[in-house]
């Protein structure tokens, strides 16, 4: 197989196969070769091939134009707040609102035989609308059964003002109606807030889409609740006590590491 390493990285950068069968098979098919799973895994391993779970790109972010938008933002508006916030000149905290609705949520676990867990009957619904500051990773929510809207917006701004009283405070968030109002604008200019509106199509610029994932993993995947109760009481000891139990996982996870599209290879197979 060696003797043909060369056009079979290029065919495999091109058709990058989703298992070791399917590579055996595109191994067949291009040399005439037939080589058991155990020495194609080995092979691929030898041409540099590692297994790595496919990336996720919003489908208009991968549009060169605005990846230039996304860039321009991220150094000329973000970093610069973030430098600040890190001297202690400024407060910076990412917003943002996650639904967490009761149900099941699957995922793998070491097991010795295939486990099942129940579906909850209804899909009662806990809102969280949250902001973690981007140093001290403390997290900051208002929370309902209903809706957020621009009213769960304001009183969130109002708690993180009363905490920061007379500092520099900048909020960084996206363009979601209930956040760009003009009721949301004239409360945060009176409490001396800044509004931080992120380009569109970019929520890996919001470190807070990460903290939502964490909150999933640790609360929701494979998981069971028989009561919408013990659901939200979950949830909300995991946000409440993140920043402090979990705060080297935190300071890991935010990273002010930003995801770029600019070098990454979509893939359209």
């Amino acid at each position: 197989m060696d003797e043909h390493a060369a056009a079979l990285e290029t065919y495999f950068k091109e058709h990058p196969p989703r298992t070791v069968v399917e590579a055996q098979q595109a191994l067949k098919d291009q040399t005439g070769i037939e080589r058991s799973p155990t020495q194609v895994q080995a092979f691929m391993k030898r041409l540099g091939m590692k297994c790595l779970k496919v990336g996720y790109v919003p489908g208009r972010a991968a549009n060169p134009d605005k990846q230039a938008e996304q860039e321009t933002f991220k150094t000329q508006k973000l970093e610069p707040r973030l430098a600040e916030a890190k001297a202690g000149k400024r407060k910076v905290l990412f917003m943002d609102a996650a639904h967490f609705v009761l149900g099941a949520y699957l995922s793998m676990v070491w097991c010795f035989t295939r486990l099942f867990i129940a579906s909850p009957s209804g899909r009662q619904r806990f809102n969280v609308l949250g902001a973690v500051d981007a140093v001290t990773k403390e997290i900051f929510t208002v929370t309902n059964e209903t809706y957020i809207n621009a009213e769960s917006v304001c009183l969130l701004l109002t708690k993180i003002a009363a905490k920061y009283a007379g500092e520099l405070i900048t909020i960084v968030l996206d363009n979601a109606k209930y956040q760009k109002c003009e009721l949301v604008s004239r409360h945060a200019a009176t409490l001396g807030i800044e509004l931080l509106f992120l380009p569109a199509y970019s929520p890996h610029l919001n470190l807070i889409e990460r903290l939502w994932r964490y909150v999933r993993k640790e609360c929701l995947y494979s998981k069971y609740y028989p009561k919408f109760d013990g659901f939200k009481q979950a949830l909300t000891d995991c946000i409440q006590n993140a920043h402090t139990k979990h705060r080297d996982e935190l300071e890991t996870l935010l990273s002010w590491n930003f995801q770029s599209f600019e070098k990454v290879k979509i893939s359209t197979v």
